[in-house]
């Protein structure tokens, strides 16, 4: 119950009121109208940056986790290694926001240590076309620093529900080891896999405060531009854009949730 309560209130409720609130006028008067700025250049392009960046940054951290969660196959449950990654997966997973974004102005920022110490030892400026930090290119690398953590957490439950029985009976067939994960390893995990991805593509989607903290210039993501809406004067002149746009990541969002409930579903028949 007191679970029940919580997603009423902070998910069930403020998704009602968004999608709600996208319909209507300031007088309250149900119109179509609002839709109209999904269609707005500005606001596809926008959109369209979103995907991109969620999308690379997703498919980045999936392989890499993925990368991790096999070399911790290889070890017991109990070995003090994977307690400390998946410990540390963990903790990284939620380490965003201010303080993420503080992380990397001070390593490689236009003043960062690294940034100086690669110009002043080797000569090489990262930052002669641009600061390119500030911008979308610069969301890129904190958003994998959160996203390959979380792929540990999800995919490692996966990958230790293959039997080792399996590998065994694969042996016993004539079948090798890269066979073994041809024909068997990777279509059991695909499903798992592509969960994760999805998960990890709407953790991006949805992430707001390690761009906002970042890139504070300019709206490049629909998650800053529904913070300009909200706090600019001049909102394209359109009436609750904001609301609008939440709208439509609502639909995005619940059609990747969707699509991640279907790969979950079919991952769970070889989790049993």
């Amino acid at each position: 119950m007191p679970f029940a309560a919580y997603v009423l209130l902070f998910l069930a409720l403020p998704t009602v009121l968004a999608v709600g609130s996208g319909f209507f006028d300031d007088a309250g008067h149900f119109t179509w109208h609002n839709l109209s700025a999904l269609g707005d250049p500005v606001v596809l392009r926008t959109f369209w940056s979103s995907v991109w960046l969620s999308g690379l940054t997703a498919v980045v951290g999936a392989v890499l986790g993925a990368l991790v969660c096999y070399a911790l196959l290889g070890l017991r449950p109990s070995h003090p290694a994977r307690t400390v990654v998946e410990a540390a997966a963990s903790v990284l997973a939620q380490f965003g926001g201010v303080m993420l974004a503080f992380a990397f102005i001070a390593t490689i920022g236009l003043q960062g240590l690294v940034t100086l110490w690669l110009k002043n030892t080797f000569g090489v400026d990262i930052f002669a076309g641009g600061a390119w930090i500030y911008e979308l290119p610069g969301l890129v690398a904190p958003y994998i620093y959160f996203q390959v953590p979380l792929m540990v957490i999800t995919f490692v439950p996966a990958l230790t529900g293959l039997q080792h029985q399996w590998y065994e009976a694969a042996l016993t067939l004539g079948d090798t080891r890269a066979g073994f994960w041809r024909h068997v390893g990777m279509p059991v995990l695909a499903p798992s896999f592509l969960a994760s991805l999805l998960l990890l593509f709407a953790n991006a989607f949805s992430s707001f405060a390690t761009a906002a903290a970042l890139a504070s210039q300019g709206s490049q993501i629909v998650p800053l531009q529904i913070r300009a809406a909200l706090v600019s004067e001049t909102v394209l002149g359109r009436q609750n854009l904001a609301e609008t746009l939440a709208l439509g990541m609502i639909v995005v969002m619940a059609l990747v949730m969707w699509l991640y409930s279907l790969a979950a579903r079919r991952a769970a028949r070889w989790q049993r």
